[in-house]
């Protein structure tokens, strides 16, 4: 019994084979007739846009032009393998594994099959194949391993990426010989020279100059540092002239002598301090910074012993004052 069902499982496979492969055949010829009379017109509408100097729509429409070329390529050499596997279906049926002569023509039809929407009878011939060889054969061929025997055409015919502009320049210069056009190509070829830039992905420029820009550096640490300490000098001099304004009351000429001496202290810790922000070397910023706070330090015990003299003075003016 399990002979009779093999048998019988190799005529299912043959009849089903032959039968797929004839319908393939017959739709892809169907199929690329069509698209003959397609680009044809298609090519009449791209040379009356160059006539007209419209070659930004051209370059546009071209693009669709080269994608059903290759489709009619590749169905081309489709046919091709399909009428050579279904010469050798007996020779298929026959074998367990795949025939040597054979591996590129199988293999490429069941790569085209799930990207030839058109022609859904390679999907049947690829089901089938399957059940023949197993999944495992199918999956190399399908992730185009390097054994998986794929023709290399094909793969390019069916490939999704766009053209580029080399082909394009040459698919307008072909249309504008066809229809006898006096078409100058040098804009259109120094447009797709250009390298346009990536929107979906950002600028590759911005996103240097931002990295750049953004980037941690010693100075940026450096130099934030020393604005911070130069943020407290300048908090430390308004406090200083708060005590400069306490203790500047006229009482005698010791008093106005030590007044003097702490405007011109302070007014020394600002010119070191507008110093300070315009040097962007870190050494530097920072004894700029040790030098302002020292100042600042001195101008704090010079009011504090101008406050401390004028408080005596004021003491003793009212103790004379009750005295007499």
């Amino acid at each position: 019994m399990s002979l009779l069902n093999q048998l019988f499982n190799r005529g299912v496979f043959s009849t089903r084979c032959k039968t797929c492969l004839n319908l393939a055949i017959s739709r892809m010829k169907l199929l690329q007739n069509k698209r003959d009379v397609q680009l044809k017109q298609m090519r009449k509408e791209i040379s009356q846009f160059l006539q007209a100097g419209q070659e930004p729509i051209a370059r546009i429409r071209v693009e669709h032009i080269i994608r059903e070329q290759n489709i009619w390529a590749a169905y081309e050499i489709l046919e091709l393998f399909c009428e050579f596997v279904l010469a050798r279906v007996p020779i298929i049926e026959s074998q367990k594994e795949c025939p040597p002569e054979l591996r590129e023509a199988i293999a490429s039809i069941i790569f085209s099959a799930p990207r030839c929407s058109d022609i859904p009878d390679l999907l049947h011939i690829k089901n089938l194949f399957t059940t023949k060889y197993g999944k495992e054969f199918v999956s190399a061929i399908s992730e185009l391993r390097p054994d998986s025997g794929v023709n290399r055409t094909i793969i390019e015919k069916l490939s999704v990426s766009a053209p580029s502009g080399e082909v394009k320049l040459k698919v307008l210069t072909d249309i504008a010989e066809e229809y006898n056009l006096a078409w100058d190509s040098s804009k259109t070829a120094a447009e797709f020279r250009k390298n346009h830039e990536d929107l979906l992905g950002g600028s590759k420029q911005v996103g240097v100059g931002a990295a750049v820009s953004h980037s941690p550096s010693k100075n940026s640490s450096n130099n934030s540092s020393a604005r911070i300490t130069e943020h407290s000098i300048k908090s430390m001099h308004d406090k200083q002239e708060h005590v400069h304004v306490e203790a500047s009351i006229p009482s005698n000429n010791n008093s106005w002598l030590i007044t003097n001496e702490i405007e011109n202290n302070n007014n020394n810790v600002h010119v070191k301090d507008a110093k300070s922000e315009t040097i962007f070397n870190p050494s530097d910023i920072l004894e700029k910074a040790r030098a302002a706070i020292a100042s600042a330090d001195r101008a704090t015990a010079a009011a504090r012993a101008a406050a401390s003299l004028v408080h005596t003075n004021f003491g003793s003016l009212k103790l004379e004052g009750e005295s007499s």
